[in-house]
């Protein structure tokens, strides 16, 4: 069988595009259109896409599939040259701007910009896939205006965001922009593909599944690392934990510092071989006439990947409490469930004796001012307030029930 054979419903470069078909559809008649394939309008294809969704809808996961299929002679076979370096990030025409601290600055967005409006080397197009495109700052987001509103023939523009919303996309860049809104794929279907791709056990992947609240990639972790389960199982035992006013600190302080020590673990090794690496690229170690003046020359450019380490982590940090924080949301919203008798199934059945316990006590208006205390922190958090005081709030509002929105 061919490579163009292979492709066919979700397989080859979408395969791992979990419960989309409807998008996948759209997206396969613009990589058609883009072949010349005359059975297809060509305006199915455009130069600016946004992708929108919840977390864990696989947003940048279908974007980088459809950017495979773009570049792929045979319109994403998933096992050639070019689906293989476009899916490990290398591909020489597809630039992937991932925010490596809270915003995705002017400065790094006109350098892309500017490389994109080269002709492609190796593929048919120059690809700009811009992950977390809410976190672009106003300048940055009229750098990419300018871009998208004068394309060059052969760029193509592919934007990720949580909604259309002129909170997380422009109104003017929306404009310029055809939608895929992705939604949040079911149970069964993010099992499948965690047997399928991960090689799972089907009894684990299940269950990682019906937790994960629909983030592909948070049932990945969970089936496969045992400290995200223990870090979940600490998390779902804080409602029951919190007694009286020194629990408030003492759990506050523990979702901090187990945010912090998440953080700095997946950072440490990361930012030591970047470290390394930059220090050897730049002539670190050499010996001879001129080595002392070219290491002082570089230590600006070392600065600047340290100071881009630091923002990273900090970034990391709050994702991870972020995490944490909607693992704790599950909950409340579990107790609501059960306070209504309402019947649809729960976030988190393996606590479902918690919840229980959790709804008689609070009530239904207990529960749901503990819930928005809970989303109250996420919008303090968001909204660049301390962490150690928007949790210890939070925690305050679940020990008294009193709500913390206005």
């Amino acid at each position: 069988m061919s490579a163009a054979a292979a492709v066919g419903g979700a397989s080859g470069a979408f395969a791992d595009v979990v419960g989309q078909d409807e998008a996948i559809a759209v997206l396969r008649a613009a990589v058609d259109a883009a072949h010349g394939d005359p059975s297809v309008p060509t305006a199915a294809m455009t130069h600016a896409w946004l992708f929108t969704g919840p977390p864990g809808s696989g947003r940048s996961v279908a974007a980088r599939a459809f950017a495979a299929a773009l570049q792929c002679p045979y319109r994403g076979c998933g096992v050639c040259q070019h689906c293989h370096a476009v899916a490990a990030a290398t591909h020489s025409d597809v630039r992937t701007v991932t925010p490596e601290g809270l915003t995705i600055p002017v400065k790094e967005m006109r350098a892309v910009v500017q490389l994109a409006a080269r002709r492609p080397a190796t593929g048919s197009w120059q690809i700009v896939l811009i992950e977390d495109a809410d976190r672009l700052t106003e300048g940055a987001s009229n750098a990419l205006l300018k871009a998208v509103e004068e394309p060059s023939p052969h760029t193509v523009f592919l934007l990720c965001a949580p909604s259309t919303h002129p909170d997380d996309v422009s109104v003017t860049i929306r404009s310029r922009c055809r939608v895929i809104a992705l939604r949040t794929p079911r149970v069964p279907a993010i099992a499948e593909v965690l047997v399928r791709r991960d090689r799972i056990d089907p009894e684990m992947a299940q269950w990682a599944a019906a937790v994960s609240g629909g983030h592909v990639g948070r049932a990945r972790r969970l089936a496969t690392d045992p400290q995200a389960r223990a870090e979940r199982e600490k998390v779902l035992a804080v409602p029951g934990a919190i007694r009286r006013l020194a629990d408030v600190f003492a759990e506050s302080a523990d979702l901090l510092g187990a945010a912090k020590g998440t953080a700095t673990a997946m950072a440490g090794r990361r930012d030591s071989v970047e470290l390394e690496e930059l220090k050897t690229a730049l002539g670190a170690g050499g010996t001879g006439r001129g080595a002392v003046g070219a290491a002082r020359g570089t230590a600006g450019v070392v600065k600047d990947l340290e100071r881009r380490q630091r923002a990273r982590a900090t970034r990391t940090e709050r994702d991870v409490l972020d995490r944490a924080l909607v693992d704790l949301s599950g909950f409340y919203r579990d107790v609501l469930v059960r306070c209504f008798a309402a019947p649809v199934p729960l976030a988190n059945p393996d606590v479902a004796a918690d919840v229980d316990t959790a709804a008689a006590r609070l009530g239904p208006d207990g529960a749901l001012a503990r819930l928005e205390a809970v989303l109250a922190c996420r919008d303090a958090i968001d909204l660049n307030v301390k962490p150690q005081i928007a949790v210890e709030a939070m925690m305050t509002a679940l020990l008294s029930g009193a709500g913390t929105r206005p």
